[in-house]
Order: structure tokens, then sequence, then C-alpha cells
């Protein structure tokens, strides 16, 4: 199963191929971590493939997705691998409060900088 048909599968949509998500991923990196060593892995799975990886040693998760890491780490542990140290972080709000997410930006309901977007009223007539 390819990650987008693992992403509808999960309720997602990707609007975007992967090549081309991967493509911004990797110029904001290089753009706000000059030098940093890290790794894009396609979710083809809960976890990606970093949890069957003796070196990696941390995972980084959402508040939704953290309870997810004590299976990963069972795994890990039966594989005889250390326990992946978790990096929790957390949402960057709009100006309404709410999460921004790509879904959002992509539906016009907020820009990517989580402003909201006026809204047409209905045409009559």
């Amino acid at each position: 199963m390819t990650s987008d048909a693992f992403a509808a599968k999960m309720g997602k949509s990707p609007d975007q191929p992967y090549v081309s998500r991967v493509k911004a991923l990797k110029e904001l990196l290089a753009s706000k971590y000059p030098g940093r060593k890290y790794v894009i892995a396609k979710l083809d799975d809960y976890f990606g493939p970093g949890i069957a990886s003796p070196e990696v040693q941390a995972i980084v998760v959402t508040q939704e997705t953290a309870q997810r890491v004590p299976l990963a780490n069972t795994f890990r542990k039966s594989k005889g691998y250390p326990p992946l140290d978790v990096v929790t972080i957390g949402y960057v709000m709009a100006e309404d409060r709410k999460p921004i997410s790509s879904t959002r930006i992509r539906s016009g309901e907020i820009d990517p900088q989580g402003r909201l977007k006026a809204r047409r009223a209905p045409r009559k007539g």
C-alpha cells in the first residue's frame, strides 16, 4: 500500500503527491535548520520505518499520536533495541484558537499563518 493509499484509509486525502510534500519539507528544514541531520520517512503504518532501526533514538509526536509510542517501544524491546525518546510537540493555533492544519488551509478556511480568510456571503437570486 502506498503512503497516499494508507493516508486515504486513515481518513486523510493528500492533495499533493508525496514527492511534492517531501520537496517542500526539505526546503523548510534546510532554511530553518541548516546543517542538521534528519530522515524523512514515508509513513505506511503508524510509525514509519524508524522504529525498526536501532539507530533511531527519538520520535516526534503530537499529543494525539503520543499514545502510540508505548506500542512502538514494546516492538523495539522485542528486537533488543533501546526505547525511543519521545518529543511531544504542541499544535500551532490559528487566530480562532483551533490548530493550523493542511486540511484547513486547503479548504480556504485559513492561510498558512493561521489567519482566518474572509467568508463570502452566499449570493441571493
